[in-house]
């Protein structure tokens, strides 16, 4: 079988790999470089330093400046969007016959150009944008960013129809799987979970002492998370909990400061923060967004004991049946005192490791990638 070349159009620099979607891409290019894939990687570069670990992995990396700024932001397309276009970019794709791997919504510019018609176009959906979007405008208590999200939602709404000109559709959940296979019955549309950086459980026997809520605490609706567990979840519990992220706002800060069960640690170092994760006894998560696939629900899985979690964590997934789920913040806060007095013992880490791998493993999901990349190549 002739060798595999793959460009990947990733919407930042994807190193460090320390928050959602930049963890499904670099990982993803490390194993498609484990498995023999020639990846020509394209990076949107505005708020991350060009990274040499990058070249390790990539037969190629090109960088593009983003074009940020109030023209970008004043175009009918989304500024997601439209502040990801180069004309470097397209001569650049143009060069040879490749197969195109666009990463999110954000990178989809070009995805319809006329001049790629008959190229091997491949979408990798991580959320379903406009609905992420109007979700963090209902969870934004400041108005001009409010509006913002919510102007962004019904600008991503009419933009995905662009989808249509896809060769085919990777999803990271079972339920964005349905939304696309609906709405676009002519492409394919195919089931992928996230990649990330672990190939094994890793999780500690016995007990810790305390609940964990980590996140990217910069984001609306992960503040908004971390407020309502101190607010709703945490009093009355006698449970300390340790709430650990990039980027915390004083309001934040000042939030956590009232709540003597409460340590916030901002912008940890990742040792720091997966060693948080494996001594916790619970990692509690909970989102008011059921879109996508929540990597840090993976990775709590694959590295912590017992996870309590709200439905909207797991929608669309093969994750709940590994979790404790609490649909209330009296249900969460029941369970939440139950499972600090469990114990995670060996069995339970082999019943981890054994479900998570049906569907989570790395080098299967390359093998199926890899696959369905070759099938549409030499169809």
């Amino acid at each position: 079988m002739p060798e595999l070349h793959l460009h990947i159009i990733s919407f930042t620099i994807p190193f460090p790999p320390n928050y959602g979607g930049v963890i499904d891409v670099y990982y993803k290019i490390r194993a498609l470089h484990a498995a023999g894939v020639r990846i020509h990687l394209h990076c949107f570069a505005y708020d991350r330093e060009p990274s040499a670990e990058l070249e390790k992995y990539c037969h190629k990396v090109h960088y593009y400046p983003r074009k940020t700024g109030l023209w970008s932001a004043l175009a009918w397309k989304p500024y997601i969007v439209f502040s990801r276009r180069s004309d470097k970019l397209l001569e650049t794709l143009l060069k040879d016959d490749h197969p195109i791997l666009f990463e999110g919504l954000h990178t989809c510019y070009y995805l319809s150009h006329p001049k790629l018609k008959e190229r091997v176009r491949i979408y990798r959906e991580s959320n379903i944008e406009h609905q992420y979007y109007f979700h963090l405008s209902k969870a934004e208590t400041n108005l001009p960013r409010k509006a913002y999200f919510f102007l962004s939602s019904l600008k991503l709404l009419a933009f995905e129809g662009i989808l249509s000109h896809a060769t085919m559709m990777l999803t990271v959940s079972k339920e964005d799987t349905d939304y696309l296979s609906r709405k676009f019955p002519d492409v394919p549309v195919e089931y992928l979970p996230s990649f990330h950086k672990d190939d094994d459980v890793n999780i500690l026997a016995g007990t810790g002492d305390y609940a964990l809520y980590q996140g990217n605490l910069s984001v609306a609706e992960n503040v908004q998370a971390a407020e309502y567990l101190m607010k709703e979840v945490l009093p009355g519990t006698n449970v300390r909990m340790i709430v650990s992220g990039l980027n915390p706002s004083p309001e934040l800060v000042r939030l956590a400061g009232r709540y003597p069960d409460v340590t916030l640690i901002p912008n940890p170092p990742e040792e720091t923060m997966n060693e948080l994760i494996r001594s916790a006894q619970v990692n509690i998560l909970v989102t008011f967004q059921p879109t996508g696939l929540k990597l840090k629900l993976l990775n709590a899985l694959f590295n912590g004991r017992f996870c309590l979690v709200n439905p909207q964590m797991v929608t669309g997934t093969e994750l709940g049946e590994l979790c404790e789920t609490g649909t209330t913040a009296a249900e969460l806060k029941t369970k939440l005192i139950r499972l600090m007095h469990g114990s995670f013992d060996e069995e339970a880490i082999r019943a981890r490791r054994e479900q998570l791998l049906k569907w989570h493993s790395n080098n299967k999901n390359c093998k199926r990638l890899t696959d369905l990349v070759s099938l549409q190549v030499w169809r």
